[in-house]
């Protein structure tokens, strides 16, 4: 079994300047997560994704080139200060805060990990992202509309593989039907859709400071409880095995930190009791980052 344990002591980097830089820091954050930590399986697929856009910023692909790395980079450096929120002990906005908090969770399958951290990405940051970089560019979001739809067709090619690498083998056949109905319930496309609805409704409110903080702020407690939604561990679903003895948690019967699920088994050895007790995250005291810090590097005014 691969090792999960998170380490968090790892200075995180939050700044990025060019596309390039942030391939770099995605690639620091990959190499310094254990494989299977949830963290890392959303990181490996974003490092994909923005590698497909920087190949195709000089190939004439996109009609403003300048404009959609400028905007990769605004947007990358909201996840970039999540990761490093969490490595110095703080709490990343509500949006991040189911895939670092469950990261480890032995019953959550890394599709999962990687859905959670596309809805919090696409349907919280990219908005945001947006409205800072037209605001950047003295332009509107019209201006921009054309290669975020050309994107969407990027972002489609990568997730087709993604599902593909992800979906769970013969192995694990038990999980296959509700991943498959997950699968068919969220959409990049239509998240995306969503989010450019969220670009237009801030850009309508950007003369109203009030109003366009309260939106973002309900944007991304909305958001953060669908990412909760989408982590839900799939493995609790199912049954014990008949023979097992495992039919529940009884009263006195122990019960995995933080998740309310019960120890494995009896028969279950003790290296394997060890290993699904080291994957799950440890209990930390955070330091909330307020509002004003979730707006961080918005465009929306400050109070």
């Amino acid at each position: 079994m691969p090792d999960t344990a998170v380490d968090r002591t790892t200075a995180v980097n939050a700044e990025a300047e060019t596309i390039e830089q942030v391939v770099g820091r995605l690639r620091e954050i990959g190499a310094a997560l254990p494989p299977a930590d949830g963290v890392a399986v959303f990181d490996r697929l974003y490092l994909t994704v923005t590698e497909a856009v920087l190949e195709r910023l000089g190939t004439g692909y996109f009609a403003d080139p300048s404009a959609v790395a400028e905007l990769d980079v605004v947007f990358a450096g909201r996840y970039l200060r999540a990761v490093a929120a969490d490595a110095a002990g703080q709490e990343p906005p509500a949006c991040w805060r189911p895939l670092f908090a469950l990261r480890a969770h032995p019953g959550v399958h890394p599709l999962q990990f990687a859905l959670a951290g596309m809805t919090a990405h696409i349907q919280h940051d990219l908005p945001l992202a947006v409205v800072d970089t037209c605001r950047r560019r003295g332009c509107g979001p019209a201006d921009v509309e054309e290669d975020y739809r050309r994107i969407n067709r990027v972002l489609a090619e990568v997730e087709t593989a993604a599902r593909e690498q992800l979906m769970p083998g013969p192995d694990l056949l038990e999980l296959a039907e509700p991943l498959t109905h997950l699968l068919g319930a969220w959409s990049v496309g239509a998240a995306r859709e969503s989010a450019w609805g969220a670009v237009e409704t801030l850009w309508g409110l950007r003369h109203l400071p009030g109003a366009a903080r309260a939106f973002a702020t309900a944007l991304d407690g909305s958001v953060g409880l669908l990412g909760r939604a989408l982590l839900l561990p799939l493995r609790s679903l199912f049954p014990p095995e008949p023979g097992t003895g495992d039919t529940g948690p009884e009263d006195g019967q122990d019960t995995l930190p933080g998740t309310g699920h019960p120890s494995p088994a009896p028969a279950a050895t003790a290296s394997t009791t060890a290993a699904a007790t080291v994957r799950l995250p440890e209990a930390r005291n955070r330091t909330a980052r307020g509002d004003q810090a979730q707006l961080e590097c918005s465009g929306l005014p400050s109070a």
